[in-house]
């Protein structure tokens, strides 16, 4: 069997296809969990704590360069322009979509394991013989030897 016939029966498996459409799905799945994070939850977040715009929140690493015309609080501008930046606000909005990602897929599971019909359990192994039993059965043994 040449190396390409292996590979076709290695794609056409169930598991890489579902894998396939799984990693497709999620990463639109992704984008829709950005866009809540970036604009509904991060907005009301600044709403509550005063304003505060929390993507605009950077602490400037590095010079900023003479041809840089834009403003000195625009995060965006500043990266574009290759300033070495720390961007705190967007590792918390990172952070705070990473949480959400992960709930809804811990969510996911949950109702997946809930819909899945239980697993019948095991049979159980045949008992053996008692301590009883077989302590009879070693006196037994050493009477005919004995």
């Amino acid at each position: 069997m040449g190396m390409m016939s292996e590979f076709r029966d290695f794609v056409a498996r169930g598991n890489v296809l579902d894998l396939a459409v799984g990693v497709i799905i999620g990463a639109a799945f992704g984008k829709i969990v950005t866009s809540l994070t970036e604009d509904i939850i991060m907005p009301v977040i600044g709403f509550a704590t005063g304003g505060v715009d929390f993507t605009n929140k950077f602490i400037v690493l590095g010079a900023i360069p003479d041809s840089y015309k834009g403003s000195l609080t625009d995060y965006a501008g500043l990266k574009a322009a290759g300033v070495a930046m720390l961007g705190y606000g967007a590792f918390i909005t990172a952070i705070i979509s990473f949480l959400l990602m992960a709930f809804v897929i811990f969510q996911i599971v949950r109702m997946a394991n809930k819909m899945m019909p239980a697993k019948p359990a095991a049979p159980a192994a045949p008992a053996g013989p008692s301590e009883i039993d077989l302590l009879a059965e070693i006196r037994d043994e050493l009477k005919k030897r004995g």
